[in-house]
């Protein structure tokens, strides 16, 4: 089932490229992700093939409190195969839509950790956490810990610091710069055409040397003279991408 929702940790379980022990933590509604997010997962897993986590996911969508879903489904941005989902179970829109979707509609984490979400220096504190915590923050924390979380090694936790509804465009801008972050954060973010729209985004994808260079090729069409002057000379970026930018810059003489 593809719920019309699309996001870097929904992608990730579309893809097949979850773990079994967190596909039923995303089954059981224990990632705490956003409300679309949420249901889009729980419809992904209703038709997962192990026999144990389908089960689990049609239990959660059961429990889904029905009218905050309702409200939800009456949202603009609700996506058509959404509502249809739920239509086939015998869910209408509200007449009124949800204002805030940043929750998820049904959140089985333990808030034992809800002081971490105003205590931006704690990068060790952090790291202890299990991962359906840091996911949760990845949601719902401060930047300072977007900016820590950003380089969870688990994929998953980035996946969801880049689905954050918080999320700004300023971060992502500086997640762009950031080479101790996994190529895959910069693959998601250089495959969103909203971000790299931004320039700063571009530029620092570009600049970055962990970039993957399929990635940096395509944006340097993007990138100023000026920039890519710095670039031609820049020892740090792979050498096939300043040869492409000293060709762009010959042509732009002639």
């Amino acid at each position: 089932m593809d719920s019309g929702h699309r996001s870097p940790i929904v992608d990730l379980f579309r893809r097949g490229d979850v773990a079994r022990d967190l596909r039923i933590l995303a089954a059981q509604g224990a990632l705490s992700a956003a409300a679309h997010e949420q249901l889009a997962l729980l419809m992904l897993l209703a038709d997962d093939s192990d026999p144990e986590i389908a089960p689990l996911a049609e239990a959660t969508l059961r429990a889904l409190p029905e009218d905050p879903l309702r409200a939800f489904l009456a949202r603009q941005d609700a996506p058509a195969e959404m509502r249809a989902f739920f239509a086939a179970r015998g869910i209408a829109p509200a007449d009124v839509p949800a204002t805030d979707v940043a929750q998820p509609l049904i959140d089985t984490v333990d808030d034992g950790d809800e002081e971490l979400q105003g205590s931006p220096e704690t990068p060790m504190l952090l790291a202890g956490l299990p991962i359906k915590k840091k996911i949760k923050l990845a949601f719902k924390g401060t930047r300072e810990q977007r900016a820590q979380l950003i380089r969870d090694p688990n994929k998953l936790v980035a996946a969801a610091v880049l689905s954050s509804p918080k999320l700004t465009d300023a971060e992502v801008e500086s997640f762009a710069r950031m080479t101790n972050v996994t190529e895959e954060v910069l693959r998601v973010i250089g495959t969103k055409r909203g971000w790299v729209k931004n320039y700063g985004v571009a530029l620092g994808l570009v600049r970055n040397a962990k970039t993957p260079l399929a990635i940096s090729m395509q944006l340097l069409a993007r990138i100023s003279e000026r920039d890519i002057k710095l670039l031609v000379v820049d020892r740090n970026v792979p050498e096939a991408l300043r040869l492409a930018a000293r060709k762009r810059l010959v042509k732009s003489v002639k």
